[in-house]
């Protein structure tokens, strides 16, 4: 039996998105969240997951996030990306953190299951309307090349960053998320290591080049995919 992973906060989308794994999986085991918290929960206690569907815009997130805590946390497993936001620049970035397909959200439910089904076959998903754009490989940019290190990130590193951006000092960053301090700092010390940079100052500088500002907002699910 196949098994998929829902990520979204939208019921709606989500109700879409099983409707679409059902067309060619009728018999598809489907779990759901509605957060990154709550999708690593549910890969951790169903670790024979073939697919996830992830949207970008959860709460708690910020850009690629999310997605990146994910991935950091069950890198084995294939995520695709399901989004209202279909900027070829922003498809790029995705793609560029190894994920197994990018769909957006005004595909057709047929169009989804098609897409995933694609996924599954191990192939990467990208939609019909950018595959030219995508056809040769690219050299990377700086953003791909500053997402390429926030992968070497664990999911607690990915945290202590976020809240770094903030502008939070160790010891608030160590109560918010529950730490010892030293433990904050050894965190701090591997954050700037991998990420090839010497103070906070700079992580924040060079983390907010990959910073995009329109997917602070949820994705609305769309007529079409109702």
């Amino acid at each position: 039996m196949t098994r998929f992973l829902i990520v979204d906060d939208h019921p709606l989308f989500r109700e879409a998105l099983q409707s679409a794994v059902r067309i060619a999986h009728p018999e598809a085991e489907v779990f759901e969240a509605t957060s990154i918290e709550g999708a690593i929960d549910v890969a951790d206690a169903h670790r024979d997951l073939d697919l996830a569907l992830l949207d970008l815009s959860l709460p708690g997130t910020t850009g690629f996030s999310g997605l990146i805590r994910f991935r950091s946390a069950h890198p084995k497993l294939p995520v695709v990306v399901v989004s209202g936001h279909e900027e070829p620049e922003l498809v790029a970035e995705a793609l560029s953190l190894g994920i197994a397909g990018y769909i957006p959200k005004s595909t057709s439910r047929q169009e989804l299951s098609d897409a995933i089904c694609e996924a599954l076959s191990g192939a990467v998903y990208i939609p019909p309307q950018m595959r030219a754009r995508f056809a040769g490989a690219a050299p990377q940019t700086e953003q791909a090349q500053i997402l390429n290190r926030l992968r070497r990130l664990t999911p607690q590193q990915l945290l202590v960053l976020e809240r770094v951006k903030s502008g939070l000092q160790n010891k608030q960053i160590a109560y918010e998320l529950k730490l010892a301090e030293t433990t904050v700092k050894a965190h701090v010390s591997e954050i700037l290591r991998k990420l090839e940079v010497f103070t906070r100052t700079r992580a924040v500088i060079e983390v907010s080049k990959v910073d995009f500002t329109a997917l602070r907002g949820a994705d609305a699910p769309t007529q079409a995919n109702r």
